[in-house]
């Protein structure tokens, strides 16, 4: 147990338990196969959140130079123009991919630009569903971790009673400890990557919410000009 304390504790951020003197890596060898799977897991995930980190930014889901640069095209209602700008692969974007492909099913659409809000909606949703996927992966290891270090817990404890079992007499602690240290350390190693994982996943879905409906907001903006512009066209036709 003192072990595990240690390890927990300055050990965790040098490397090095001042009771025992022994390395990090050595108590992840110590929890065998399923201690270098939770290692491999834990590296997989900081890729993972790193990625999502420079990923989720307002700065590349909705560059403000675009925004300002349809404001005046859509504003004139020039469409085309505004297809253009969104599929240059140059700028794009969350905001480019959802607002140009609705444009261009919007146009192509026997009903116009009637159907390009509920196209904007159809189009955002798959966009953001995206966004999910990588971070629907750091959940998913923050899952498998605690279980990882649950398996490493049962089958450390098989370890220790078969050693129970096979001894001659009494067992003597030191051919406990082994399985043991290594059930303690995988729930520990388990727990680490688990915890963190658990806050990232949590962290990303919300920044993702927020920014995707914020982004919403400014595409209903820069649509508005030609929701109106078609109404107009419409009710003047049934006038007539």
């Amino acid at each position: 147990m003192q072990n595990v304390l240690s390890l927990m504790g300055p050990g965790l951020v040098l490397g090095q338990s001042e009771d025992s003197g022994r390395s990090l890596l050595e108590y992840i060898m110590q929890g065998g196969a399923i201690g270098m799977i939770i290692l491999l897991i834990s590296l997989g995930a900081v890729g993972m959140i790193g990625a999502q980190m420079m990923r989720i930014r307002r700065v590349r889901l909705a560059p403000e130079e675009l925004i300002e640069e349809l404001r005046p095209v859509l504003a004139a209602r020039n469409v085309q123009a505004a297809i253009d700008l969104c599929t240059d692969q140059e700028t794009s974007s969350f905001l480019s991919r959802v607002l140009g492909l609705s444009l261009t099913r919007a146009a192509r659409s026997p009903f116009g630009m009637l159907e390009l809000r509920s196209t904007v909606e159809e189009i955002g949703q798959v966009e953001t569903d995206r966004l999910y996927r990588l971070t629907d992966g750091i959940g998913l290891i923050a899952s498998i971790a605690p279980m990882l270090g649950l398996l490493g817990t049962v089958v450390g404890m098989v370890g220790a009673f078969d050693a129970i079992t096979m001894a001659d007499g009494p067992a003597r602690p030191d051919e406990l400890a082994g399985s043991i240290s290594q059930a303690l350390i995988t729930t520990v190693l388990g727990l680490i990557v688990a915890i963190p994982c658990t806050s990232a996943y949590t962290y990303l879905r919300n920044r993702i919410d927020h920014l995707t409906t914020e982004i919403g907001e400014v595409i209903d903006e820069l649509i508005a000009p030609i929701e109106s512009g078609n109404v107009q066209k419409s009710s003047t036709r049934m006038d007539s």
